[in-house]
């Protein structure tokens, strides 16, 4: 009688070898062709951006100063770090870049103050002076 021979084991008693390339081939052919059959992604979010001019007015020289409450105030009115980044980018794209005063309180938070600061130089703010900065000598 003769002896069927294993298709996995090149001895019978010896350790078993399993082929494993066929299967990683198989896998890798499968995870491809998943990857093309993905369908594109149909979903999207709609945001109104504002266009035209600033909502602010743009002078010579616009004070940017931050409150206690973290308020960052264009010119007295109110605006947020977007609104910020689009009136200094209005004024640095003058003809003569306008300058700005920049003002933060002296118990603001140093975050927000970053935050304004880097909104300014994002947006070509290149003209900025500190009046007042004597104020603040006692405090370091």
């Amino acid at each position: 009688m003769r002896r069927r021979r294993s298709i996995f084991r090149a001895d019978p008693n010896g350790s078993p070898d399993i082929n494993t390339t066929p299967l990683i081939d198989v896998m890798l052919v499968m995870l491809v062709m998943f990857v093309i059959t993905i369908p594109p992604p149909t979903h999207k979010v709609d945001v109104t951006l504002p266009a035209g001019p600033a909502p602010f007015e743009v002078r010579d020289e616009n004070r940017v100063s931050i409150d206690t409450s973290d308020i960052i105030r264009w010119n007295g009115n109110a605006v947020d770090l977007a609104e910020l980044g689009q009136l200094v980018k209005a004024a640095s794209e003058r003809a003569v870049p306008a300058t700005l005063l920049f003002e933060p309180d002296a118990q603001a938070r140093y975050l927000r103050v970053d935050e304004a600061i880097g909104a300014i130089r994002r947006n070509g703010g290149s003209k900025i002076a500190f009046p007042g900065i004597q104020r603040y000598g006692g405090l370091v």
